[in-house]
């Protein structure tokens, strides 16, 4: 039978290079997995297929400079982790035993004792006794830091088998977005970035792990090792073994294209994401090393560390060329630097061009301002009631007369302006049920998140300020102190201050101080992702897909709307709760659908008005090199999906969590009413999107609106000097009545 497409060109900028342990390597796991049963008898691999596989010559291209010591042991986890992908597929996903396969994968994390002095129960089959032996001979060489990151991946890349099996026993296949998040955990490669560091002796420290560099360096590091693996798999997986978690598969059912275009379009994410790789090591690492005060032995950590994923990129494919377990029959391994040298054919000097030159080329040459004309809009068919608080009015009228308080009407904004917004008439959608103490404070937010919006690009974007808005971002931290909510105000000096100062005293006031860590940590993030904005502002450089996606939520201020949501379910639900799977799936889903409805209608404002590059839109142009028309139906499609996706999970997955936390009748409806509380978010932002005079033509072009012409005087209540880029207003602001 012929191969179901002809694989792409790759995109192998690094040469792979051969560990010479690689025999070693060879005998040594041989011997291993034969002493842990996975061999002859097993019914899943006799000898044959682990040397057909080879995995030791996997290891040995993907860590090709560590010992023969080293490559033994991350040769036998490889070993490890293929034979439970195996063992699970035979036992559990071909007979759909849901039951089986979660008692099953339930005892697997007490074989990684956090304290290994705990010791460990008695493996009862292969993948218990692998993982008791495996556990125990890595662990002393690594901190506990690093073996509570690496426990977890691990149990993420089990645990999400039971994903996959879902989605067989359903028959469902994927959206693209969710796709992407679930294959990193059900995958592995954050389990095998945790491996380069043991292999590389290169431990990322623990002050710069969460950072979002390193975050990531190891998402888009994961994300291109599944979308390659996904190529070479597709026959495999999808035509012998049945499987529908695969990104061809996912791309081919998404766009209803051919398998051939769908393997395309794959390989085209699998380089932007190579590409986010090099941009975020060359541009941010660097940084972080700095503001991070990381110690000159932690940044050398990183810098082997990366060159380290960087390393298994190559080797990877290079292994993925030759395995007998893959598609790449007739496939050579293309022409070489050092012609004849084995472990150089991944070296190919001609995928530097062609598709993925011109991506890139694409993605930083944008021409902004470019005209669009009045947005383009779909039909939002999004299934929840509208409720308007009756409180709307009230709250409006109060927050306008708040935000002239703070100073954030002296600026970029006057009333006339905000009255327009109407931040209230969201919030009264949002929570139609709040008090109205409640909805002021929301409205209060919405308003202070939009103007920082707002004031950023202006102020720190357009000059390419990099440094003040950094002066500016630790000055509003240090307005959200935890111990003593209160104190921020003597902190604040700008309207931004003042405002958020004024909200976090009053919202995180009444909390307990872990609960004001956690709502802290949201505003924080929000924060964070106005710098990374400006970061790509600076470059004029388009994001990557799944980049801007996972960054918009934050940008969007979803976590922080939500956590708004949560606050009134305190003690009604275990706090673990949320940060289960099916509830984070159901944020996310929500939030993407709000972000990219929002990115719609601001299409003409961001794109022709304002010369942005962060629109979902815009986005989808860039990747496809589609035009507008085209990227809006991509993106209402892509909608669709992650609504049908947010159904799914409260109709399937969040049940099964009442059993799984053994909610009471007072805890089931909590959680109801956090789900119908999120309907309620998605039902107002619609309605106020559409009511809004923010995003119209004649809003954005009415008489007033033009921008500031260069040289107007600063205004005179603002102070001067080091570290107050952040309170004035340079001469490239918008006018009154421009948003």
């Amino acid at each position: 039978m012929a191969q179901p497409f002809q694989l792409p060109d790759f995109y192998v900028p690094y040469p792979a290079r051969l560990n010479p342990h690689v025999d070693a390597a060879r005998q040594h796991t041989r011997d291993w997995a034969r002493r842990m049963g996975m061999l002859e008898g097993s019914g899943i691999w006799e000898l044959e297929d682990l040397e057909a596989h080879d995995y030791a010559l996997l290891c040995a291209y993907t860590h090709p400079d560590c010992s023969a010591e080293a490559l033994a042991l991350v040769t036998d986890w490889y070993v490890w982790v293929f034979f439970f992908d195996d063992h699970f597929l035979e036992v559990f996903k071909r007979s759909g035993d849901m039951a089986g396969g979660k008692a099953y994968l339930e005892r697997l994390p007490a074989f990684m004792p956090l304290d290994p002095a705990h010791g460990t129960p008695e493996p009862t089959n292969q993948v218990e006794a692998g993982l008791a032996d495996l556990w125990a001979r890595t662990v002393p060489a690594m901190s506990a830091a690093w073996r509570a990151r690496f426990a977890e991946a691990t149990e993420h890349l089990l645990n999400e088998s039971l994903w996959e099996l879902g989605n067989i026993n359903e028959g469902r296949i994927a959206n693209p977005v969710e796709y992407i998040e679930m294959r990193r955990k059900v995958g592995g490669a954050p389990w095998s970035a945790g491996l380069v560091e043991y292999a590389a002796a290169a431990e990322v420290p623990a002050a710069a792990a969460d950072s979002r560099p390193l975050r990531v360096l190891r998402d888009a590091f994961a994300d291109a090792v599944h979308l390659r693996n996904d190529l070479f798999s597709y026959e495999r997986e999808v035509r012998d073994e049945g499987e529908n978690s695969n990104g061809v598969l996912v791309m081919e059912t998404f766009l209803g294209c051919t398998t051939q275009e769908a393997a395309e379009t794959v390989n085209d994410l699998l380089t932007s994401r190579l590409q986010q790789f090099e941009n975020t090591a060359l541009s941010e690492v660097p940084a972080l090393c700095v503001t991070a005060g990381l110690t000159p032995e932690e940044c050398s950590a990183i810098a082997a560390y990366t060159k380290g994923l960087q390393d298994w990129q190559s080797g990877g494919h290079e292994w993925h060329m030759r395995s007998s377990r893959y598609m790449n029959k007739g496939v050579t391994t293309g022409p070489t630097l050092v012609s004849g040298v084995l472990g150089t054919s991944a070296m190919d000097v001609t995928t530097l061009f062609g598709r993925p030159a011109a991506a890139r080329l694409r993605g930083l040459t944008r021409v902004p301002h470019h005209p669009t004309g009045p947005s383009l809009l779909p039909a939002f068919d999004l299934p929840f009631p509208l409720t308007i608080s009756p409180h709307w009015q009230d709250a409006k009228r109060k927050s306008v007369a708040w935000a002239q308080r703070m100073g954030l009407l002296s600026d970029i904004w006057d009333e006339t302006t905000l009255y327009g917004f109407d931040f209230a008439l969201c919030s009264a959608g949002l929570d139609p049920d709040a008090t109205p103490e409640e909805l002021e404070l929301s409205a209060e937010w919405l308003t202070w998140g939009t103007y920082g919006d707002d004031y950023y690009p202006v102020v720190f974007g357009r000059p390419r300020n990099l440094i003040g808005a950094k002066a500016c971002h630790e000055r509003l931290v240090a307005c959200m102190p935890v111990d003593d909510p209160g104190a921020g105000a003597a902190l604040a000096e700008s309207p931004m201050e003042r405002g958020l100062a004024d909200l976090w005293a009053r919202t995180a006031g009444p909390m307990e101080p872990p609960a004001r860590a956690v709502f802290r940590r949201s505003v924080e993030t929000m924060l964070e992702s106005w710098l990374w904005e400006l970061h790509n502002q600076a470059q004029h450089r388009v994001p990557d897909p799944v980049d801007y996606i996972e960054m918009r939520r934050l940008t969007f201020g979803s976590d922080l709307t939500m956590g708004l949501c949560r606050l009134r379910h305190g003690g009604s639900l275990p706090p673990g709760i949320y940060h289960t799977g099916a509830v984070r799936s159901l944020e996310n889903s929500a939030a993407d659908y709000a972000c990219f409805l929002n990115d719609l209608f601001s299409y003409q404002k961001e794109i022709e008005v304002e010369g942005e590059l962060h629109n979902i839109a815009l986005v989808v142009q860039n990747f496809f090199g589609c035009d507008y028309p085209a990227a809006v139906a991509i993106v209402d499609d892509l909608m669709r999906s992650r609504l049908r996706q947010f159904l799914h999970v409260k109709e399937h997955e969040l049940p099964l969590l009442y059993e799984e936390f053994d909610l009471d009748g007072d805890g089931r409806a909590a959680l109801d009413a956090y789900v119908r509380e999120l309907e309620d978010w998605l039902a107002g932002i619609l309605n106020w999107h559409r009511g809004v005079r923010r995003y119209g033509e004649e809003d954005l072009h009415r008489p007033g609106s033009a921008p500031l012409l260069p040289g107007r005087p600063l205004l005179p209540d603002r102070p001067t000097g080091p570290g107050t880029a952040s309170t004035r207003i340079a001469s490239l602001l918008v006018s009154q009545g421009r948003s």
